[in-house]
């Protein structure tokens, strides 16, 4: 069994840094996050989004779920647990940046491209299926390339898949539609450690070039 002692090692050296030589960050937010940014990222454990970024605690507002997916808005009685981590950043923090970002060698949307029917993804298979029409478009346009491109393809076009369906939630068009608010999606390729944007003029991911 893996120990835990790693990271209790690693919280004495974080309440060092920030309650031990300099409180002054924690000091400030005492009563409230700054966060501006909210952050849609994978449960993958290569991807942290803070670590990603080198952010520093406050700066993110995060959510993870298994293939960095947007459900669609759904006014019913069931628990949506994204949903309302949306409401919250949106209404209650007033994030000015929604970013989606998603990666190479994703384990979820390898779920949903091959469809497993194992009795132990009972909540796998039904969540990833928010893709499927990222997958259905991968297997019309790009037919004859290979799986690993497919793939691939279907990862990007999955944070296309939830883009849109932020745009279901009226309390984040309404805002985009004012200006207030941004939506982006993202993409990090853990092959070559770049990480892309999409370009809505150019229909592609492209890399995000160094501001320095």
């Amino acid at each position: 069994m893996a120990s835990t002692d790693k990271l209790l090692e690693g919280f004495q050296r974080f309440k060092q840094q920030y309650f031990g030589d300099d409180s002054r960050l924690y000091a400030s937010m005492e009563k409230g996050q700054p966060a501006k940014t909210l952050m849609v990222a994978c449960c993958d454990s290569r991807v942290d989004p803070a670590i990603l970024t080198d952010c520093d605690p406050g700066d993110l507002f995060t959510v993870r779920n298994v293939a960095n997916l947007i459900p669609p808005c759904e006014q019913d009685h069931n628990h949506h647990g994204t949903s309302a981590a949306l409401e919250f950043a949106v209404n209650g923090l007033e994030v000015e940046n929604i970013i989606i970002m998603g990666h190479a060698n994703c384990g979820g949307i390898k779920a949903l491209w091959e469809e497993s029917n194992d009795a132990q993804t009972q909540f796998i298979q039904p969540w990833v299926s928010i893709a499927q029409p990222a997958k259905d478009w991968v297997k019309n346009k790009l037919s004859t390339s290979s799986v690993d491109v497919q793939i691939k393809a279907c990862e990007q076009r999955a944070i296309l898949e939830s883009l849109a369906n932020l745009m279901t939630f009226d309390f984040i068009s309404d805002r985009v539609k004012q200006g207030i608010l941004s939506i982006h999606g993202w993409y990090f390729d853990i092959s070559t450690g770049e990480l892309l944007s999409f370009n809505p003029k150019t229909g592609a991911f492209e890399v995000i070039e160094s501001s320095t």
